[in-house]
């Protein structure tokens, strides 16, 4: 199992540097113009954008796809030689110093204006100092914010690393100026959708590949392909790890590092903003005049950022016994090749292996405790309590493993109400209460939501970060409680179900149930809550309160779901389009909840609401199809009544072999 949790805690903790105190005692100009000379590549090839341009519109791949494409097409190759070159013109990053240098002082003043302390992890830096040097890495960051991106390549810079060429959405082109600049500090843009064009593909992919093979800088992307906003890991992506990985599997690079990297915020700067979208209201676009009002939060604080760079993870290393690379041989290597399902498999394995790893080394701030508390005990709840149960929750994290950013020299009393304060937009203090701002003196509604809908919305959100860390003993919980009697196996079968219809709200290995029940298990022993023998598990006489709040934490998803199959079954027409159910299942729990007849008020989250339909049509409760390029679902209603009852413990679960549905 895992028992070298404590020793981890402690290490960790004394590992994070703030980079802002330097910056806080040199002048910001001195530091934008600093010597910057980072050790790159052993193998690299020194060359400029316009170069890795040239050379991906020469590479046999390109040619390959042009030359099969003029066959099929009436285009002359020409014409589509023009249309490559201008995909590679919109597409490409046009990296310079003087562009970095801006950032580095534009950066440095703003952050030093709304962030308290940056830590970062020394260590990490210097292992990825290595690693850079040895091999091609792809740098793969956590997304919480647009601030990410921006944040690595100003520690990059900070250290003397080389900045990383980014993969940004196209939403960014849009923005006059900022584009421009972004493009110049290393971005290259990629559309959201490639729609089956596969001269778009072949170009986007090489050029990849030609940035990676050359070692021009560290390639970075995120795994999840867009910001989180309801602060969990979003199930992984798997183009980008694809394009990647393939140069080591053509063997035309001896290894690639992958670098998991987590970035955790004490407070979001897009918090009211994930919220109004989680509630239906449209994402604004990316525009200059959007940046220039957000000005006002320079005027705000954000307490810390904690970056953790995690292990180099060698490619080689991970496909040792595991993948041959010698499918690639059978055929000239410029010829796209339909992927083998081991192969997939393989990149899956990897991309959740690595998101688990970005996982293990997010940290959760006093904030996620202080508001998991909180959310359990509404609408208020007495200081004194509050800061009890939440050093409780303190303990109990860190016994579960969790990096909690808690600064053990100061009184509980002062962290926490430091807590309150940073997060004064949806918490106060009121005559020794804890009150959260469900209702305002002038109305209850902000921008045609309902205020108490986005107060607790956005409360919700801090607590996902406490998921990650608690979902198998929670899960294990769950399933304690869903199950009659103390049978191990049965409620093994109770938590590989849950698991199961959980897959895609929360990051699991594939094919590793029995692991994660054994780690729930025992850390639920761990704790002092359970106690396993061969044959049963049994709940000690102190383990309830934690069982209680774990199942407390979890129960919302549950409900959420429960709640989306009761819509299901009534909805009245026989099928229909992802935007009729977004509007219809919003409609639907909107008035559940005014009319008291539901409290769960995670299920008006777009993110839950998607989520569950996923779920849904995976495990074969609801069936889709493409009709004109749009997705059409039809219930399956046995079934789902089935699930709903098995969720609200009304039909036994039964055992493994029978869990799933």
């Amino acid at each position: 199992m895992r028992p070298q949790h404590d020793k981890k805690e402690l290490k960790k903790w004394d590992e994070f540097e703030d980079m802002l105190e330097e910056r806080r005692h040199v002048s910001d100009l001195k530091f934008a113009l600093k010597c910057y000379t980072p050790l790159v590549y052993k193998g690299i090839t020194p060359c400029k954008p316009s170069d890795i341009k040239s050379s991906v519109l020469s590479s046999e791949e390109v040619h390959y796809v042009i030359k099969q494409l003029s066959k099929d097409s009436e285009q002359s190759e020409a014409a589509l030689r023009e249309e490559a070159s201008e995909i590679l013109d919109e597409m490409s990053h046009n990296l310079r110093l003087g562009a970095i240098r801006f950032f580095a002082f534009a950066l440095s003043k703003i952050f030093k204006q709304i962030f308290s302390k940056v830590c970062v992890n020394e260590e990490g830096i210097q292992k990825l100092q290595r690693a850079i040097q040895e091999h091609p890495v792809v740098l793969l960051p956590s997304h919480r914010s647009y601030m990410d991106f921006l944040l690595l390549s100003f520690i990059l810079y900070n250290y003397d690393l080389p900045v990383p060429v980014i993969a940004a959405g196209m939403d960014f082109l849009g923005m006059k100026m900022v584009g421009g600049l972004l493009r110049m500090s290393g971005a290259f843009f990629m559309r959201r959708t490639f729609g089956g064009n596969k001269l778009y593909w072949a170009v986007f992919s090489e050029y990849v590949k030609t940035m990676l093979r050359n070692g021009y800088a560290p390639v970075e992307f995120f795994l999840e392909g867009t910001r989180s906003r309801s602060a969990k890991t979003l199930t992984p992506k798997f183009g980008l790890l694809n394009i990647v990985m393939e140069p080591f599997f053509k063997r035309e690079v001896f290894d690639t590092y992958l670098v998991p990297i987590s970035i955790s915020y004490d407070k979001i700067l897009e918090e009211t903003l994930y919220v109004y979208e989680l509630l239906g209201v449209p994402k604004p676009k990316e525009s200059t005049t959007g940046l220039l009002k957000a000005r006002r939060i320079l005027s705000e604080n954000f307490g810390n950022i904690h970056v953790y760079v995690g292990d180099p993870v060698s490619l080689r290393s991970l496909a040792a016994g595991r993948m041959s690379r010698s499918p690639y041989n059978l055929v000239p290597r410029y010829i796209p090749q339909k992927q083998s399902e081991d192969m997939h498999a393989f990149v899956a394995e990897v991309a959740h292996r690595m998101q688990l790893m970005q996982i293990q080394n997010l940290t959760l701030s006093p904030w996620a405790l202080v508001v998991a508390v909180l959310l359990q005990n509404q609408p208020s709840m007495h200081f004194n309590a509050l800061v009890e149960k939440a050093s409780w929750l303190r303990d109990l994290a860190r016994a579960f493993g969790g990096l909690v950013t808690w600064p053990d020299s100061e009184p509980a009393e002062d962290v926490v109400q430091a807590s309150i304060l940073l997060h004064a937009n949806v918490v106060s203090l009121v005559k020794d209460r804890v009150v959260l701002r469900v209702d305002s003196e002038d109305s209850d509604v902000v921008d045609g939501l309902v205020l108490q809908h986005v107060t607790l919305l956005m409360c919700s959100t801090y607590r996902n970060q406490l998921l990650n860390v608690f979902v198998r003993p929670s899960l294990v919980a769950l399933a304690l409680q869903m199950t009659p009697g103390c049978r191990k196996e049965d409620i093994y079968g109770c938590f590989q179900f849950l698991r199961d219809v959980f897959s895609d709200e929360f990051i699991f290995l594939p094919g590793n149930a029995v692991k994660d029940f054994e780690e729930g298990c025992y850390l639920l022993c761990k704790s002092e809550t359970i106690q396993v023998t061969p044959r049963d598990i049994v709940v000690t006489e102190k383990g309830n309160t934690v069982l209680e709040f774990l199942i407390g934490l979890f129960k919302p998803f549950v409900e959420c779901y429960q709640i989306i199959c009761k819509y299901l079954l009534k909805e009245q027409e026989e099928c229909f389009t992802d935007k009729q159910y977004m509007a219809r299942v919003r409609a639907f729990t909107s008035q559940l909840l005014d009319q008291g007849a539901s409290q769960c008020y995670d299920v008006l989250s777009s993110d839950v609401q998607k989520n569950a339909l996923a779920a849904l049509v995976r495990l074969g409760m609801v069936e889709k199809k493409k009709v004109n390029n749009d997705n059409i679902f039809n219930v399956n209603e046995p079934a789902t009544t089935k699930l709903e009852e098995m969720l609200g413990g009304k039909t036994p679960i039964g055992k493994p072999a029978t869990a799933k549905l």
